[in-house]
């Protein structure tokens, strides 16, 4: 438990002991229960314990180690569509239809210790998603993405540490460029994507701050035939990407600890282009979100998160909710 926290229940429990109490025997009583105790942990590896579950990106697994862990999230988009009839220059018909996004996403991430600093993984979502306006359902899976994380230099207590991180994202989701979008959902990006970064972290007892930033490259996409009007949507060249994150994870006791990150993130016009060689350009964006994770300690070795995030940019997610918690099953013991 966080020793300011004990000092404070034990300096509580000294001021309502009966003044016949020995004030000698209260002070030894009082060193006693401050003292580290056999079986309690390193304030420093219990700080690295609780970031390494509530921020994966900055922790490795050992080598040979596995990792399987469970997410559900689910995020809400809400937006207005304007519905205009246009005839002869002149705005005939005008109507503002509030319409609404839930997204619900089932994720399975594993993890292998390919050395000591070097982690490799996996991550495959399970998604539904629901549009309000159109009455419109999708349930497919999403885009499978694979990781790796490399951490050139040794941990040292006390110092500053760096890891590397890479990420190649599959398009095995449903694409936005290959349905009719009158009538059905995505569930993926429809493109691959490469990114890379790099995030460190320090433990300033009892607090653990970090950040990172990162770049990404999305793939263009030729030969589609998409419907889209009067015209027939061939090729999409997606934007690049920047992003960057900052925050800190506090541990309140040796059970509970709360985590606070921003991100920021900018992407790049996307350029659409058309049968009849005209292009319609997507404007670039950027998103910010602020997200807010609790862990709590249910054993030794399992720690479950909840997050809460809320976007804070016009394109951003207005809110998300999300929990994550390890699978452990024979298959995986070391």
């Amino acid at each position: 438990m966080n020793r300011w926290f004990v000092r404070g229940l034990i300096l509580c429990s000294v001021a309502s002991l009966p003044a016949t109490v020995n004030a000698n025997t209260s002070v030894d009583r009082a060193r006693e229960a401050l003292a580290q105790q056999e079986g309690d942990g390193d304030t420093t590896r219990q700080l690295e314990e609780v970031f390494q579950a509530a921020e994966k990106n900055y922790s490795l697994q050992r080598s040979g180690s596995h990792s399987l862990v469970y997410s559900f999230d689910y995020s809400y988009t809400g937006d207005q569509r304007l519905d205009l009839a246009i005839t002869d220059g002149s705005v005939r018909n005008i109507d503002v239809t509030p319409s609404a996004t839930h997204t619900f996403t089932n994720a399975f991430s594993y993890d292998y210790g390919l050395f000591d600093n070097l982690t490799i993984g996996t991550r495959i979502p399970l998604v539904v998603k629901h549009d309000t306006q159109d009455d419109l359902t999708v349930s497919d899976v999403g885009d499978i993405s694979f990781t790796a994380r490399w951490q050139p230099i040794p941990y040292v207590p006390g110092r500053m540490s760096t890891t590397l991180f890479g990420s190649f994202v599959t398009k095995t989701g449903v694409s936005p460029y290959e349905i009719d979008v009158r009538r059905q959902l995505s569930t993926g990006s429809g493109y691959y994507t490469v990114s890379g970064g790099l995030s460190a972290s320090k433990v300033l007892d009892p607090v653990v701050v970090f950040g990172s930033v990162s770049g990404s490259y999305n793939f263009k996409e030729s030969d589609l035939e998409q419907v889209r009007g009067a015209r027939l949507l061939t090729e999409v060249k997606p934007g690049w990407g920047l992003s960057g994150s900052a925050g800190f994870a506090y541990s309140l006791s040796y059970d509970i600890s709360l985590s606070i990150s921003a991100q920021l993130g900018f992407t790049n016009e996307t350029i659409l282009t058309f049968n009849n060689g005209e292009q319609a350009v997507a404007r670039s964006q950027m998103t910010g979100f602020l997200n807010m994770s609790l862990g709590k300690r249910i054993s030794d070795t399992t720690i479950v998160n909840t997050s809460l995030g809320i976007g804070l940019t016009e394109d951003a997610p207005d809110f998300s909710l999300g929990v994550s918690l390890p699978i452990n099953f024979s298959g995986l013991r070391n």
